[in-house]
């Protein structure tokens, strides 16, 4: 649909059905023809993905790429543009000499210390270990294991644990399938979970909401067709401002046995909160004594943006399927980087073993070609083959300079002592959020689960809190709630998302503070005020309006 001009009430009802990112499509086509006319520039604050990227560990992995190629060129049996594979054997000695070559260039230091973590800390073969390494930078093999090369699973598992458990350290016996970002790792596990019957169509499934729409709109699929039960962030101050957290009402209907699994997104997208430890801590003691088959799936790529992050990975780690993206935090959505962990002693694994004979046959069956003994066959070995099909899980497993690059950006942090990237991360978010706020001309209260990665705004409760509840009559009764980001688009360029379709408020926005220049979302806090005051004049001019 091309609208170049304000579209009527009408079209509004039409389109704000649409999952909030097709619907970004008509806004940023309106954005675009206000940038045609006035020659500004379009202002996509919709997307989540960042303008920031982590250089160092980029850097080490191009310095590897030509000491990994010098090691091919010592194989070479042919013409010197056919080389061959690189060697274990002293490739480690060779490693260091190298690196001291090169002392003092981008890269090599983190080259260096990566080295000595992995044979100092985690007790790496040092020729084994260097030889993933070239191997799998120059991409010469299929994955081997498939799921995830050995010394690489060793490393992100640490990464994990640093990151998502809060400074306390439980037991490392978690198995990563290395996947194609977390939108991967979300197609895999639902397709597992149902081909594996631990979900069926009409079972009750948990959503924390708001969350990714995604998450809300593939349970409705006709192959999975599960029945969503919300928990709703539903708390919120005297003033009805939204807190963004979950009543104890709302955590206690996964009380309910009948609900198999519970979905999260934590920290919450859009409103952009860690979920409270009272919380984590309540649907840990609700597994524990009312609900002990739940399995949960937890995605956490926001996590590394605020300080002492806990994810129920370490409050519930036998019945939760952990998803984690690079793709924020090192400002690497075009890699395609992500991690399913899952504990070795899981939920997932008990209940395939729990299933009825005759599911138990059929799943022999579909995973026969792989084992003599398929129902030895975990249920994170399951999702690799499920990932291709089955039959080509010969093939299966993320590319191996993807790998490469996924150790180096784990490598990167856990070598960090003083979180110093991770400091600078967070402070970038924080100023935009303060410049937006700021041409807002409202002050947030001190809330320290705000990651604010991204920002959501009420603003029914905005209007209420400014102007009286008259005022919020008035809107609801003239126009409809994604109204406002018509008029940002049509009159400022500025695109925002309708925090509606995240099953948020109907009325509210999600602003990403990630994807645009600092002074940017000054101009989106003041054309958002603007138009607020816009519908404030519409309202004071039919007060006026004779009857």
């Amino acid at each position: 649909m091309h609208i170049h001009q304000h579209p009527t009430r009408e079209q509004i009802r039409e389109l704000q059905k649409l999952s909030p990112f097709e619907l970004k499509k008509t806004l940023a086509a309106m954005a675009t023809e206000h940038d045609y006319q006035t020659g500004f520039s379009m202002l996509n604050a919709g997307r989540g993905n960042p303008n920031f990227i982590a250089p160092t560990p980029r850097e080490a992995f191009f310095r590897l790429g030509f000491f990994a190629l010098e090691e091919c060129r010592r194989t070479a049996q042919w013409d010197p543009e056919l080389v061959g594979a690189p060697h274990p054997a002293g490739c480690a000695e060779r490693f260091r000499a190298w690196l001291s070559a090169h002392e003092g260039e981008s890269g090599v230091d983190l080259l260096r210390r990566t080295l000595d973590y992995g044979v100092d800390t985690l007790g790496f073969d040092g020729d084994a270990f260097v030889w993933e390494l070239c191997d799998a930078i120059i991409g010469d093999h299929y994955p081997t294991p498939d799921r995830m090369l050995r010394h690489n699973e060793a490393i992100v598992r640490q990464y994990l644990l640093q990151e998502m458990c809060g400074g306390t350290q439980p037991d490392d016996n978690y198995d990563i399938f290395a996947v194609e970002g977390g939108t991967a790792a979300m197609t895999y596990l639902f397709q597992t979970l149902a081909a594996n019957r631990l979900t069926r169509k009409g079972d009750k499934v948990a959503i924390m909401t708001p969350i990714f729409t995604p998450y809300l709109e593939i349970v409705d699929l006709a192959e999975y067709a599960l029945e969503q039960v919300h928990i709703e962030a539903s708390v919120t101050t005297e003033s009805g401002a939204h807190v963004w957290q979950f009543p104890d009402e709302e955590i206690d209907k996964l009380r309910d046995p009948a609900i198999k699994m519970l979905f999260c997104v934590n920290p919450t997208n859009p409103p952009s909160v860690r979920i409270t430890d009272h919380t984590l801590e309540r649907i840990a003691d609700i597994v524990a004594t009312d609900n002990p088959d739940l399995m949960v799936i937890t995605d956490d790529v926001y996590g590394t943006f605020i300080d002492g992050f806990r994810s129920l990975m370490a409050v519930l780690p036998h019945n939760t399927a952990t998803v984690y993206s690079y793709s924020k935090y090192f400002g690497a959505t075009g890699w395609r980087l992500g991690a399913i962990a899952v504990h070795q002693n899981n939920v997932f694994d008990r209940l395939l073993n729990d299933l009825a004979e005759n599911d138990k046959a059929d799943l022999d069956a579909r995973y026969s070609t792989l084992s003599l003994t398929p129902r030895a066959i975990k249920f994170i070995d399951r999702l690799v083959a499920d990932s291709r099909a089955v039959a080509l899980n010969h093939t299966a497993g993320l590319s191996l300079p993807q790998q490469m690059q996924m150790l180096l950006f784990s490598a990167y942090c856990l070598l960090d002592k003083d979180n110093y990237y991770k400091q600078q991360a967070q402070a970038i978010i924080h100023r935009r959020l303060d410049a937006l706020t700021g041409a807002m001309d409202i002050t947030l209260p001190d809330d320290p689960n705000r990651v604010g990665y991204y920002a959501e705004f009420d603003f029914l409760v905005f209007a209420e809190n400014q102007y009286g509840a008259e005022f919020r009559v008035f809107l609801e009764a003239h126009y409809e709630p994604t109204d406002t980001l018509f008029r940002l688009a049509e009159q400022t360029g500025i695109v925002l998302l309708n925090g509606s379709g995240f099953d948020g408020p109907i009325w509210s926005v999600r602003v990403s503070l990630a994807n645009l220049n600092d002074e940017d979302y000054a101009q989106i806090g003041h054309s958002m005020m603007a138009v607020a005051r816009q519908y404030v004049d519409e309202w004071e001019a039919s007060k006026k309006a004779p009857d």
